[in-house]
């Protein structure tokens, strides 16, 4: 009862800072592309080269099937949720190092450090999508009101994206090897989970693997709303959603009793 009562106040002196999460955002935006010709124009060009470049290899080399739907509008339904997911945690293991002037001369909730590097991100995967809009032209993609499941699944991703982001960001801060293997784990972490290649081509008998992986759970739900016209499979996505707030409410809680000792760590 008294965490409870704990996580209540926290909250509320959370929402007393939004001003300075949002300003932490708006300077992550502004200082990322800062003297850059093409400026935020980056955020749909480095998805699309990237976008070309896998087409290629996954649908020309390797010759992986997307069955119903053209390769390059498969692979871009699930790259661009999964480069969100992944950016957001690469940015949120510097968030609390970068930022150790912060730290160490005023007092505000040490969180707010985290979402703002993961606000920054969600403002890059919107325009991002943009790059959706051509191919779904070219291919003559319809779609229907279920794609409204895009919104609930997102709030799935981004409340597991932000647990596993407070957890790396203040490990990293104790232990600054962390940055390192994180680089490892999210190339192995892309490789099993079906971004490049549907569930049903990887072997039977490995395919447990995709069950405790809540990000193919997201990956193939936004693929069964975006391009197969229907609801995502409600108990998969159902679990995913239990999984990640308690995951977030574990994380969370690790993270404020840590907080104090961030200072000496800086």
């Amino acid at each position: 009862m008294d965490k409870a009562k704990k996580l209540i106040l926290n909250l509320k002196l959370f929402f007393s800072y939004r001003e300075l999460l949002l300003n932490l955002a708006r300077r992550e935006i502004t200082q990322r592309y800062k003297q850059s010709i093409l400026g935020y124009f980056w955020v749909i060009l480095n998805p699309l080269f990237q976008l070309l470049v896998l087409s290629f290899v996954f649908s020309t080399i390797f010759r992986v099937s997307s069955f119903s739907v053209p390769y390059i509008v498969f692979l871009m339904v699930g790259l661009l949720p999964w480069n969100f997911f992944s950016s957001s945690l690469s940015s949120a293991s510097n968030a609390l190092v970068g930022n150790s002037s912060l730290i160490t001369k005023i007092y505000f909730p040490r969180e707010i450090l985290v979402y703002g590097t993961i606000l920054a991100k969600i403002v890059d995967f919107l325009y991002s999508c943009l790059v959706l809009i051509p191919f779904f032209l070219y291919f003559h993609i319809i779609l229907n009101w279920q794609v409204l499941w895009v919104i609930p699944i997102f709030i799935i991703q981004l409340i597991f994206t932000a647990a596993l982001s407070l957890l790396i960001s203040s490990f990293n801060l104790f232990y600054r090897d962390i940055q390192y293997l994180l680089n490892l784990i999210i190339s192995l972490w892309f490789y099993l989970t079906p971004v490049l290649y549907p569930v049903e081509q990887f072997p039977e008998k490995y395919r447990f693997i995709f069950s405790l992986n809540p990000m193919s759970v997201i990956i193939n739900a936004y693929r069964q709303t975006v391009l197969g016209g229907g609801p995502p499979n409600l108990n998969s996505l159902g679990i995913a959603a239990l999984t990640s707030i308690i995951f977030f409410l574990v994380a969370y809680l690790i993270f404020k009793k840590s907080e104090g000792q961030f200072a000496d760590y800086v």
